[in-house]
């Protein structure tokens, strides 16, 4: 990553964009944004990884793809690639944070609960999921920042 500062409601906006048109669903947006706002050098191969995320894990309704695939995100810039190291510490740290954030923000990080409120696939599941995905790619990209010590605007 050799970036000097990121604008945060840009990401935001392009995140939400992407799922609001349909090109990703929630955690795909969040690695397409992140990767290509931090000009990650890495193919955007790397989106399959999230692809299986939306709907809380595959359409299960479990923990909401916006939060999980955040939290792949942050083990992508954050986690050990060799046994035993101890950067899995902060990343973990890192996850669970974002896992925090989300709960204060949403409440619930329980994509069936949060889908009940809303017909999928309506003018408002495409509000609150897209509004979802732009919350936690900001959060992401605001807490890659804050630890890598790069300068943020909005």
């Amino acid at each position: 990553m050799n970036v000097s500062e990121i604008n945060l409601d840009e990401i935001r906006i392009t995140a939400e964009e992407y799922y609001k048109r349909g090109d990703f669903y929630c955690s795909e947006a969040i690695m397409k944004t992140i990767k290509d706002a931090f000009e990650m050098p890495i193919s955007d191969d790397i989106i399959r990884v999230t692809s299986g995320l939306g709907g809380g894990m595959g359409m299960s309704g479990c923990v909401c793809g916006a939060l999980s695939g955040g939290n792949v995100v942050l083990g992508l810039v954050f986690g050990r690639t060799t046994p035993k190291d101890p950067q899995v510490d902060i990343t973990m740290r890192l996850t669970n944070e974002l896992h925090d954030i989300f709960r204060a923000h949403h409440k619930t990080a329980c994509c069936r609960i949060h889908l009940k409120k809303v017909e999928f696939g309506s003018d408002d599941h495409i509000a609150q999921c897209s509004y979802f995905t732009g919350d936690m790619a900001y959060e992401v990209a605001k807490i890659i920042c804050r630890e890598l010590n790069i300068k943020t605007i909005s």
